[in-house]
């Protein structure tokens, strides 16, 4: 028996959605580019699925349903962060500009899915798609990574099915332009 206000998660909802959990880290990852923030993105967009489960369409895909309760909810959070005041510590400001690029040994240490996901990307790759304007890279690593179709991209991101597929276009010139400059010219 359901208690009032909880929503009672079907079994195979339950299974199909943490099936994504690995994919959903990756795309909050790319969003957020800081793990911990990656981690509670994850975290709450599948609080909001579970609690809205019984609005879920069956037949339609979960999958891109996950992703796109994953980046309304990184919307949201931009735009609640760009309304937040903003408090400057001089001090702070300085220890940063002085601190070695994280990453580095002396930085913050990696997760180990940070260290996959770089480790399976080629470093020149990896570097050219995080030199991507966030709009490109957005739409590139849904395309090309998470494989979701164009009219899924659009849905996902609220954008007309246009400006993805330009987005994807451009993004992968811009991907190529980057790479062909580091590859060796042959005398």
């Amino acid at each position: 028996m359901a208690r009032q206000g909880l929503t009672v998660v079907p079994p195979a909802f339950e299974a199909e959605a943490l099936a994504a959990l690995d994919s959903l880290y990756r795309a909050a990852l790319r969003l957020t580019r800081v793990p911990a923030d990656a981690e509670d993105l994850v975290q709450e967009t599948y609080l909001k699925a579970f609690r809205s489960a019984d609005r879920f369409q069956p037949g339609t895909n979960l999958r891109a349903w996950l992703f796109t309760i994953l980046h309304n909810t990184a919307l949201n959070r931009a735009r609640d962060r760009a309304r937040d005041t903003v408090a400057v510590d001089s001090e702070v400001v300085e220890r940063a500009a002085d601190a070695p690029p994280p990453g580095s040994l002396g930085g913050v240490a990696d997760t180990p899915e940070s260290l996959l996901i770089r480790d399976t990307l080629a470093p020149e790759l990896q570097a050219a798609i995080d030199a991507l304007p966030e709009a490109f890279r957005q739409a590139v690593w849904l395309r090309d990574v998470e494989e979701f179709s164009y009219a899924e991209i659009a849905a996902m991101l609220s954008i007309p099915i246009g400006t993805v597929m330009s987005r994807i276009s451009r993004g992968r010139h811009m991907l190529f332009e980057r790479l062909n400059h580091l590859r060796p010219v042959n005398a």
